[in-house]
């Protein structure tokens, strides 16, 4: 049975085994590079290793099942074989999550919920795996048509709330939940400034640890006025940093080494003031 009180370390690194992912779409999408992206960002501290084969930008069409499998599987099977860390899968869908974790994989991050597909959380219950569930307003193709809330952090929070307890009644045991608030899956900038500033309410409303994935993000983009994804890494280090001080449990990111060596500094600063 997964136990994220068992994983050492706070931050999940990105593998995107994808042709169309916001930030590094086509770079890995060869198995042989993916593999050896994964390996760094082991090298470079990953706690968690989250392999997707199916992008969830904004705009993003769907990838059907046997595709998303066929990128994913050789990666997933040669990290679980050589890395020290946990491996996720970072899926919306029941076939992909089952073949992915016959390859090794003892996470399925889906940020979905369980929305899309009604056999995925008994997949993850009857493996004994690790589960994220994350929040989503819409789908990819339509999440930033006009998302709206009157409350975003009370209502994120109440929908995590419920999806952890369908995930708790499909047979999921607590101690494999985590809880991401979706940081720009279906929010303005201004709703996900709301939930960044709302992490310490999440994490001490939502009844298991949260991970914060706010990495390279377009919001940072616009309030930066950084077009590159890949230039909006110093940018991500505060929203690590405020975000592990407000007792997340988990930041998900591209820039593994940096993240890695904030969150160390922020646990010497925090047992300086002690």
């Amino acid at each position: 049975m997964f136990d994220w009180g068992t994983v050492t370390g706070e931050v999940m690194g990105v593998v995107n085994v994808t042709p169309d992912s916001f930030s590094d779409g086509g770079l890995y999408l060869d198995a042989d590079a993916a593999i050896a992206h994964g390996v760094a960002l082991r090298d470079a501290g990953a706690a968690v290793l989250d392999v997707g084969g199916e992008s969830t930008r904004p705009g993003a069409a769907p990838v059907p099942a046997d595709e998303e499998i066929a990128r994913v599987v050789p990666v997933v099977r040669a990290l679980a074989a050589d890395s020290l860390v946990p491996v996720s899968i970072d899926t919306t869908k029941a076939s992909v999550a089952a073949r992915a974790i016959e390859a090794g994989a003892t996470i399925v991050n889906d940020v979905s919920a369980g929305r899309n597909d009604p056999d995925l959380l008994a997949v993850v219950a009857d493996a004994g795996a690790g589960y994220v569930a994350m929040h989503m307003q819409g789908e990819p193709r339509t999440m930033q048509a006009d998302p709206r809330y009157d409350n975003v952090v009370r209502e994120v929070g109440d929908f995590l709330i419920e999806r952890l307890d369908a995930a708790l009644r499909s047979g999921i045991a607590s101690q494999s939940l985590m809880a991401d608030p979706g940081i720009g899956f279906g929010k303005t900038a201004t709703h996900n400034l709301a939930l960044l500033a709302g992490v310490s309410a999440l994490v001490e409303r939502v009844p298991a640890p949260i991970l914060v994935g706010a990495s390279r993000k377009s919001f940072i983009g616009r309030l930066l006025g950084v077009d590159d994804p890949t230039a909006r890494d110093d940018a991500t280090l505060a929203t690590v940093v405020w975000s592990l001080d407000r007792g997340a449990a988990m930041v998900r990111v591209h820039d593994v080494r940096s993240a890695g060596r904030a969150a160390a500094l922020l646990h010497v600063l925090e047992g300086a003031a002690a």
